[in-house]
Parts: C-alpha cells; sequence; structure tokens
C-alpha cells in the first residue's frame, strides 16, 4: 500500500468550499459599516463637537459668528469679535467625506444657527445630508 501523506484535491476543494460559505455568510453584515461610522462622525461633529465651540464663541462674545466668518471664526479672530478666547477647535472642522462643514448664521432652520455636512454625494438636500435641525 501506498503511504498516503498530503490532501487530496477533493479534501482542498471541500475546505475551499467551507471557507468561502462562511464568508458568504458574514461579509453582508460588514457591508456599508463605513458609510454608516462616516456619518456618525459628522454626527458627533455637528451635535457636539463643532456645536460646544460654537456655545463658547457665543458665550465670550455674545452672539454666534456670522455666516462670512463661518467656522473660522473658532479658528483665528474676526474683526468683530471683541472677547475671543479661541481658538475654539485645533483644527479646521473637515467632514468624513473630506469637505468643509456647511454653517450659516442665523439659520434658515433654526434661529441661531444651520450646521451641516453635504454627506457622501456632496450634493444639498438629498437624503444623506447630516443636519443639526433634525
Amino acid at each position: 500500500m501506498r503511504d498516503a501523506r498530503g490532501f487530496t484535491l477533493i479534501e482542498l476543494m471541500l475546505v475551499v468550499i467551507i471557507i468561502g460559505a462562511l464568508v458568504a455568510m458574514v461579509m453582508p453584515r460588514f457591508t456599508g459599516r463605513g458609510e454608516q461610522a462616516r456619518s456618525a462622525t459628522a454626527e458627533a461633529d455637528i451635535r457636539a463637537n463643532i456645536a460646544t465651540a460654537l456655545k463658547l464663541y457665543e458665550l465670550d462674545n455674545g452672539v454666534f459668528p456670522t455666516t462670512e466668518e463661518g467656522l473660522n471664526a473658532l479658528l483665528n479672530k474676526p474683526g468683530s469679535s471683541q472677547n475671543w478666547n479661541g481658538p475654539y477647535l485645533e483644527k479646521k472642522p473637515i467632514d468624513p467625506w473630506a469637505r468643509e462643514y456647511k454653517y450659516k448664521s442665523p439659520g434658515e432652520h433654526r434661529p441661531d444657527y444651520d450646521l451641516y455636512s453635504l454627506g457622501k454625494d456632496g450634493q444639498e438636500g438629498t437624503a444623506d445630508d447630516v443636519k443639526n435641525w433634525e
């Protein structure tokens, strides 16, 4: 009798099929998680990080930065500011899709300010926008 060492082709194919089936079951759970994480990051920036910096600016100056001053007023002292104690942010606020957050004060949707990201598609008014008024 021959001394059987190693695996047969059928055994190897069976292992590959089992691994393929496991991957087919697990991969759909991970698909789309990256985009979910980006949206969650933008939501945290809008609702907490940048919002806190804007509130600190407003406490020091009595008003929020104007639309023209924008979020740059949180990094560099604008000419209209009397009691600026910044910088209120460490770096320029960029959304997870590498675009600047949009800021309007006074806001169209809120009396104080509107702060939002255009989301993955970069188009205003679409379902993937992340906003502080909804």
